[in-house]
This record gives C-alpha cells, structure tokens and sequence, in this order.
C-alpha cells in the first residue's frame, strides 16, 4: 500500500469518526433542548419528586388571601398537602401527590411553588449555624426552605357559592371579570375530594356516568343552542347592512324541503319582528334566516374571532378548542342550525364566558388568567400578572347594540319568570336550550345555559352556567346564574 492509500484511508476513517461524532453531539443536543424538561417531568422520575420536598411547598390563596392548598406537616420522605376548599375546588386548584401526580394549579404554577428566595434562606441559614443569641434566633425563620405563594384570581365565597348553586346537578359555572379576564370562579360538577385521594382514587377513575375527573368548565364540550344566537347577531351586525332596523317574517318554521325544518320552541310564530325582539324572544326562524343569508364562510369567520376553532392564549387557563363546522352551500338546514347554536357547534362553559365577557368589554377579549401574583415567603412580590387584551372581536358600538338587546331581553323575562332571580342586578344576558341526542339515536332531555353579565352599564361580572339536562335555559341554569351573579355584587 502506498502512502497515497494510507493517506486516504486514514481520511475515510476520520471522515466517519467525524460524522459519528456529529450525530452523538446532535442527539445528546436534540434531548437536551426538546426532551429534557418531558423527561425531567415525567411521573416515575423520582428525582424531581425529592427536588419538590427539599422545599416546603408554597400557599396557594384567593385573592382575599384565603387559603387554598398549603402544607400541613413535612418529613425528609414527602409533605402532607391539605386543601380546606375541598370539593368545590378540586378541578381548578388541583392536587399534588407522588402516587396520582399533579393537576390544576398545583401543576400549572409547580416550579413556582418550590421555588423560594435564595439570599434570605442563606442569611437564615447563615445565623443558625453560628448559632448566635437568642435575640438573633428570633429573627430567623424555620430551617425548611419555603416555597413562593401564589395569590389567584378566585373568589372562594364567590366560587363556594357557584358550587352550591349548582345543586346536585352536573355542570359547570364559569365567572369572569370582563374588563380584566381574571377567572372569579370555575366551578365543575361532580366533583370529588382532593384531601381524600387514596381513598376514591379508584372509584372517580372508574365513574364512567359522571366522570368526575373532568373539568366541564374548560374541558366541557357542549352544544351551546340558543347563547350562540349572540355570535350570530354580531355577524349580522357586522355584516349585513340596515339590520337593525330590518322586520323579519316570523310564521313560527323554515320549510327546507319535505323532511327538513326548523322551527320555533313550543312551534310559537311572532309575526314581523326586529332583531332585538328575535332575541328577547329567542326566535329559531329569525337566526337561522341570519345564518342562511350570512352563509357558512361570513357566520364561521365571526365564530373563529370569538375563539372558535382555535385554541384561546392563557398561561394557566387551558380551554379546550370550541367547534364551529366548515358546512357545503347545499346543506341549507344545517348552515340553519348554525345560527342558532346546533348543527355540530361545541363549546366550553368557559369559551361561552368568554363571548359574552367579549359583548360586556367593548367587543375586546381579554386573556383569561386564574394568578395575581407570586410572592416569597417573606411577602417580597416576585411577579405580578397585568391584563392583556386578545383581540379587538366586534366594534365598540356593535358591544354597545348586543348589550342593550340583552339587557332587553332579561328585563323583559323579569317581568314574569324571572321576577327574583336578576332582580336588583341590572343584568344583561341569553338562555340556551341545547339539544342533542343519545348514543342510540333518541332525543336527550336537554341542557340548560345562560351567559350575562352585570350591572349591564358598568359590567362587573360576567358568567356562563351549564346544567347538563337542565331542560330550557330560562329555568335550572338561569337560577344558578342568578345566586352567582348577586353574590358577586353583593346584591340580595
């Protein structure tokens, strides 16, 4: 072999080495920026699990400072977390424990939570060892490192309130500030114990019927019938010039065709009506005559800038995506059903919360956001949230037309069925009756909503309640509604 040869063999071989040596770099570079943090968080690893108990755990408070979770006793091995909220706050607050994992806040905000002040625990540190006089030990704190606290947005009356309300009903209460997007309350029923987890663990993981391990608040998805006829009416105003001041025909059905119709609940007709009347009365032709003449592409665009389709931007709010349905200019009945919240729309309570905090706020949504801020141990503020606007969704002077049409319309049920629910409130709002069928096919007894907010000139509130087969919207969710909004005003 001649030096030519060697001289390129040994070439070849650095060549692979070198390619060899490339691919290790890239995979250990791969694992450490994208697996890393999957792996370093995964259940099984226990190294985390003694990372999080080398630090007391931080309090999680409303925004009274009323506590929801804090550690009750600690030892080398584990710490014992307590909940005095209890069941009406199991989905939104969550649970920590080395067996079941972390949920809800706890897992949301968990590196926050062990995190503590470094310079003061060494200082603290730093006298105990030197264990000076008594005066000096005095002003040291426990030899645990203790973790920041959070302050939330919630409001624990308010949220025990929405949870009472609900009864033994299954659903859902989402309450919001409009003007701040901060969650009030997020209430989901059943519900189930988080102090008492080795004991039901098995029992709410097998409840096939009531599935109380879901949060119907932001994971819920449901038809949302009539409270969608409020996207509808702003796609109209948007869209359709002179509507407001349009008489459309009521004779109580739209005839498609020989099998297909839509028609008004109870079959009632209410002659030539306008559009704040169609909602006050909840008219099936009117808002189904909308969706047909603002066709699927127009209704779906207006849906998509509420939310629809897409997923909502929040850091501890995770909402799981609403459904509006891309439908073929031939299927005329269901682009009718579109307009008055069936065909296949899905929405969460919280979406819903979402629209019609959007009508109470000037037609802009704000980013739903359960944390006020984090604080150390010492009450030293390490981060503090501010509200920010999603998107700018209708104009200020389309909120200000749905707003007047929603007051209107529950004044209007005030006078009869609804003479001590809003009463003292000033509430503007819309009912939905949500039908939907069975696995088997038959007709499901259906599920009651209501979206308002008060007081309907100055909006400090805003809510969406869900009662699964609740029947019609004006009774089982309204009521809920109703206790929720007057507790969040302070009004009797």
């Amino acid at each position: 072999m001649n030096n030519n040869d060697l001289t390129s063999n040994i070439k070849k071989v650095l060549v692979v080495f070198l390619l060899l040596f490339i691919a290790l770099i890239s995979y250990i570079g791969y694992f450490q920026l994208f697996k890393a943090h999957d792996i370093a968080a995964r259940k099984e690893n226990k190294r985390l699990w003694v990372k999080r108990n080398e630090v007391v755990r931080g309090v999680i408070y409303d925004r009274n400072k009323t506590v929801l979770a804090q550690t009750i006793e600690k030892t080398e091995l584990n710490q014992k977390r307590q909940y005095p909220g209890g069941e009406a706050f199991a989905h939104v607050v969550g649970y920590v424990d080395e067996t079941y994992d972390l949920a809800g806040l706890e897992a949301t905000y968990d590196q926050e939570l062990i995190s503590y002040d470094v310079i003061n625990a060494s200082i603290d540190a730093f006298f105990k060892k030197l264990n000076f006089k008594e005066e000096f030990n005095k002003r040291t704190v426990q030899e645990d490192k203790k973790g920041n606290n959070l302050i939330t947005t919630l409001d624990a009356n308010l949220q025990n309130i929405a949870f009472d309300a609900l009864g033994t009903n299954k659903g859902a209460v989402v309450a919001l500030n409009p003007k701040t997007g901060e969650v009030l309350a997020s209430v989901s029923k059943p519900s189930y114990d988080t102090n008492n987890l080795k004991n039901i663990w098995k029992s709410i993981n097998t409840d096939e019927e009531g599935k109380p391990l879901i949060n119907r608040a932001t994971s819920g998805l449901y038809p949302p019938g009539s409270t969608f006829k409020i996207v509808t009416a702003a796609s109209a105003l948007e869209n359709i010039p002179g509507v407001t001041t349009k008489k459309f025909k009521d004779n109580g059905k739209i005839k498609f065709n020989e099998k297909q119709s839509l028609s008004n609940y109870g079959g009632y007709s209410y002659g030539d009506i306008d559009l704040k009347k169609a909602i006050s009365v909840s008219s099936n032709v009117v808002f189904g005559t909308l969706a047909m003449d603002l066709g699927n592409d127009k209704l779906m665009a207006t849906a998509e800038k509420f939310g629809f389709n897409k997923k909502i931007s929040s850091d501890d709010v995770f909402i799981a995506q609403s459904k509006f349905p891309k439908l073929e200019k031939s299927e005329i009945g269901n682009i009718a059903q579109t307009g008055i919240g069936q065909s296949s729309i899905l929405a969460s309570p919280m979406e819903m919360a979402l629209v019609i905090s959007t009508i109470a706020n000037d037609g802009v949504m704000m980013k739903p956001s359960l944390m006020k801020e984090i604080v150390s141990s010492n009450g030293r503020k390490v981060k503090s949230m501010k509200p920010e606007a999603l998107q700018t969704v209708i104009s200020k002077d389309q909120a200000s037309t749905l707003r007047d049409y929603l007051k209107a319309s529950v004044d209007e049920k005030i006078k009869s069925q609804w003479k001590y629910v809003f009463n003292g409130t000033n509430t503007a709002g819309k009912t939905g009756t949500a039908d939907y069928k069975l696995p088997n096919g038959e007709n499901a007894v259906p599920h009651s909503w209501f979206v308002g907010f008060a007081p309907a000139d100055n909006p400090q509130v805003a809510i969406a309640v869900i009662v699964e087969n609740g029947g019609l919207g004006g009774g089982a969710a309204a009521q809920t509604a109703g206790k929720v909004i007057k507790a969040a005003l302070n009004t009797k």
